[in-house]
């Protein structure tokens, strides 16, 4: 049984299937039992990519068989304003596929689905940041993107 791998726009029918990949995904990130984040964030979160006033995007990786269609990878995204630029620059804020997928090129086709949609956007840059011991998904990006250089700091309230 062959199964199909499809990059596309997230639907609000696909929250169910969502919302598991979204929890992998903080769970990576030490965002789970008591330091998980709030339900209301998660609600806001899903309710911004069906907002027209949003500048925040999501697209999923639907594996498809003969038999079921289902959810195996997520990519959040944004565009913003910058003063060095006329253009948008697009920030791809989470990435995240099912474990069961890794290994597949889904991570991969799911940048690109976000470089495709920021060149239609007139964006002028796609970034993103990683932890720096994530070091199997900088295999990755090594690959398709380049190093920036810049030091990330942060003062969280």
């Amino acid at each position: 049984m062959s199964t199909s791998i499809t990059i596309r726009p997230a639907e609000r029918q696909d929250f169910d299937q969502w919302l598991p990949l979204w929890d992998g995904y903080n769970a990576f990130y030490g965002r789970s039992g008591e330091t998980a984040l709030a339900g209301d964030i998660t609600r806001m979160t899903w309710s911004r990519f069906f907002d027209a006033y949003e500048p925040v995007h999501a697209l999923v990786a639907e594996a498809a068989t003969s038999k079921e269609r289902r959810l195996v990878g997520l990519v959040h995204y944004l565009y913003h304003r910058s003063t060095t630029a006329i253009a948008p620059s697009c920030y791809l804020q989470d990435l995240f596929t099912a474990e069961a997928a890794r290994g597949h090129g889904i991570g991969r086709a799911l940048i690109e689905g976000v470089y495709e949609r920021a060149k239609a956007a007139g964006a002028g840059r796609v970034y993103w940041q990683t932890h720096e011991t994530n070091r199997t998904a900088m295999q990755l990006y090594d690959k398709i993107g380049e190093r920036s250089g810049f030091v990330v700091y942060r003062k969280l309230f």
